[in-house]
């Protein structure tokens, strides 16, 4: 079984946080559920909850629009285009180097993770 993620704490490990005040920004994922066709979030209790899989499309969108300047028009391009995860035969592609980013980002936490056990795990000699 998999855990959903409600909008306030998807705003918030996407970064989509006001500066000013230090609240989320859940406007911004609302507005994305109407441009973006795949996203559909389950609503229970008037509260909305994203599945592991919808919150992957929409860290895709966060990297198209974001981190890449694309208009919502082209990412929706992007994201309509038949294309597998890996592109085999584009390997300059946008969606790779947002799989590529994501990858180094899971890496960089395993080998801080590990860092941090290792060092919790030396003996003082004395």
């Amino acid at each position: 079984m998999y855990k959903f993620i409600d909008i306030t704490t998807l705003s918030k490990k996407l970064n989509l946080i006001n500066n000013s005040n230090k609240k989320p920004r859940n406007y911004i994922l609302r507005y994305w559920e109407k441009e973006f066709s795949q996203i559909k979030p389950k609503i229970i209790n008037n509260r909305r909850y994203y599945s592991p899989k919808q919150v992957e499309i929409i860290k895709l969108i966060n990297f198209l629009l974001k981190d890449k300047g694309l208009t919502i028009k082209g990412a929706k391009n992007i994201l309509k285009s038949k294309i597998n995860n890996l592109d085999d035969y584009n390997a300059i592609s946008l969606k790779t180097e947002y799989y590529k980013d994501n990858l180094k980002n899971k890496s960089k936490l395993v080998l801080e993770k590990i860092r941090k056990l290792k060092k919790y795990g030396k003996k003082n000699t004395y």
